[in-house]
């Protein structure tokens, strides 16, 4: 305990400073460094599989996207930094949670046989990454505790975008919309009078007959705009229902998108020539498409937002 006198009286004041009050008061401020730190080693100890990732990211069309992905988180927790609470305690209990997955993540990668076959390169890259932001969460609910992480909740779970879709998940999604788009392709072309006679995924046109293929089922784009749906409801919305809803349009607005382009390409085949077929439009179609699927988005997302705006504004009326 440290005692000084006042300059006007003898009268002795005691400041609440002893070696334990400090070394309590230095701690929380050391933890975002170490915390900091123990990024950079995990990184380190993953440098082979992030390696690989960049790599087979860079080479995908549909895992395109994973190489930006976390700098949109860095950036999500920067924009945040006011909101964080500033104090820092360890919660043991969940890092021992998201420690074990993490654990046994890495094992299933390392160890052939444990799904009863051998993996593939997409699939064990699957799984190192997913061990890596669960060792990640285990070292932020450990050195920052529970209460930060909750607070950086959204861009600690977008950072599982960083995981490759597994290669059965894939498959299961491009089925989906290749079923889904071929429903909405027979709508749109029943719509606009066109003469065709369809058998499942084959259309029968007036000069050329087409099937949609899992190659044309819009994973990618369709992936990409739920990404985007969610980055954009978490930026601009409050309610949970109305982010549910925007979400949510993703899957029909995809579906659509795709249908609209298979209409497309078909309309060109019957009017232009069966040749259209291998036009660029053909080949290089989805980035159009996929721009103009993202204006009926942020329609929603407009309406959606001032809506919230407005009831908003009633409520402050109300306490005023």
């Amino acid at each position: 305990m440290i005692v000084r006198e006042t300059e006007n009286s003898g009268t002795p004041i005691k400041e609440a400073s002893t070696p334990s009050a400090a070394l309590t008061t230095g701690r929380p401020s050391r933890r975002p460094l170490t915390f900091i730190f123990f990024t950079a080693a995990l990184i380190v100890a993953f440098a082979g599989p992030l390696a690989s990732l960049a790599i087979h990211a860079a080479g995908s069309e549909l895992h395109s996207h994973i190489l930006l992905i976390p700098f949109v988180a860095a950036y999500l927790i920067y924009i945040r930094r006011e909101q964080l609470p500033k104090e820092f305690y360890a919660s043991p209990g969940w890092a021992t949670v998201a420690f074990i997955i993490g654990l046994a993540a890495v094992i299933a990668g390392r160890r052939e046989g444990v799904f009863g076959r051998s993996l593939s390169q997409n699939d064990y890259l699957a799984l190192m990454i997913f061990s890596f932001v669960c060792l990640l969460a285990a070292g932020g609910f450990f050195l920052l505790g529970r209460k930060w992480m909750a607070a950086a909740a959204f861009p600690f779970a977008f950072l599982i975008f960083m995981v490759p879709l597994p290669d059965r998940a894939a498959n299961f999604l491009e089925t989906t919309l290749e079923l889904g788009s071929t429903e909405a392709a027979n709508l749109f072309f029943n719509l606009t009078g066109m003469p065709v006679l369809r058998d499942g995924t084959i259309f029968q046109l007036p000069t050329i007959t087409i099937q949609v293929a899992q190659e044309c089922s819009g994973i990618r784009s369709s992936w990409v705009l739920l990404i985007t749906s969610l980055l954009a409801a978490n930026l601009f919305l409050k309610s949970p229902w109305r982010r549910l809803v925007l979400v949510a349009a993703v899957i029909p607005l995809g579906i659509l998108r795709n249908g609209l382009r298979i209409l497309f390409i078909g309309l060109l085949c019957v009017h232009i020539g069966p040749e259209m077929i291998h036009s660029v439009f053909h080949r290089r179609g989805g980035p159009p498409f996929f721009v103009l699927s993202l204006i009926p988005l942020f329609v929603l997302l407009w309406w959606l937002r001032r809506g919230e705006m407005i009831r908003n504004q009633s409520r402050a009326r109300v306490d005023v």
